[in-house]
């Protein structure tokens, strides 16, 4: 029998918008440099794996708001949340330290301009940054909204939180160029047509998250539909049936089913 993949815990944020001209809720997403070995092509939310440096920060308690009573894991899948989606999308969750509102565009991109590009070469810490810039992470922006891990049997898993946050006022994001070649803000209804008709590659916990999403027409609502909900984990189980495969959910979870058809699983 073959041995089971422990899953890597990791972090993925849907930082969403209210978009005035459409009167829908947007969402930021990137498309996966083909030469990505997961999800490789396809379009997903920022976000990935939690790291040791996340970890470090956790003992600096000044470092972030937000995190009262939550206990370590919690506090690093919430941590690599915001630092992948910095990362990847240069939007940043942040505070300036005793402010009470977000840290403004401008200084954003001052600070993405000098160190995001370091940051993913790993030749400085986010950590660093932070204290280098007085920042302080905003835990309390981030709403728990979805817990996937993928299935057995795959070579590479992942224990993966999803997060709902509205993005900070006029900071607009854009792919990195390496991980991701593409971002667009776009509406849940536009991304799944995409996905149907072939413009985009959907992985299927993301389809099942845009569904979800897809149900709230502006920020508040989805924020506080969420915010204070209990989270049910997915772990999908893949069956064949009758040549094709198919995936079994909890009901529970809120994704309108527990089987679907799927032609193959990312």
């Amino acid at each position: 029998m073959a041995e089971v993949v422990a899953p890597r815990p990791a972090s993925t944020i849907l930082l969403l918008r209210d978009s005035a001209e459409r009167k829908e809720i947007e969402v930021f997403m990137m498309v996966r440099h083909y030469e990505i070995d997961f999800n490789s092509g396809a379009l997903v939310f920022p976000g990935g794996s939690v790291d040791k440096g996340d970890k470090e920060i956790i003992a600096r308690p000044e470092l972030y708001s937000g995190g009262e009573g939550l206990d370590e894991a919690t506090l690093s899948f919430r941590i690599a949340a915001i630092r992948e989606t910095f990362e990847e999308s240069g939007i940043l969750l942040a505070r300036p330290k005793g402010a009470t509102a977000l840290v403004d565009a401008k200084r954003a991109s001052k600070i993405e301009a000098a160190h995001r590009a370091d940051l993913c070469d790993s030749k400085i810490s986010f950590l660093q940054v932070l204290t280098d810039n007085g920042m302080v992470l905003a835990l309390d922006e981030l709403v728990p909204y979805a817990h996937w891990i993928t299935p057995e049997g795959m070579p590479k898993r992942f224990d993966t939180w999803f997060f709902l946050a509205a993005a900070p006022p006029e900071q607009v994001g854009a792919h990195d160029g390496r991980e991701s070649t593409d971002s667009i803000w776009v509406s849940p209804r536009e991304a799944l047509e995409g996905g149907e008709s072939g413009r985009f590659k959907l992985p299927f916990p993301t389809t099942r998250n845009l569904i979800k999403l897809g149900k709230q027409a502006v920020v508040k609502a989805a924020l506080d539909d969420s915010r204070g909900k209990s989270v049910v984990t997915v772990t999908p189980v893949m069956t064949r049936n009758n040549g094709g495969r198919q995936l079994r959910i909890p009901l529970e979870a809120g994704y309108d089913g527990d089987v679907f058809e799927v032609g193959s699983v990312g």
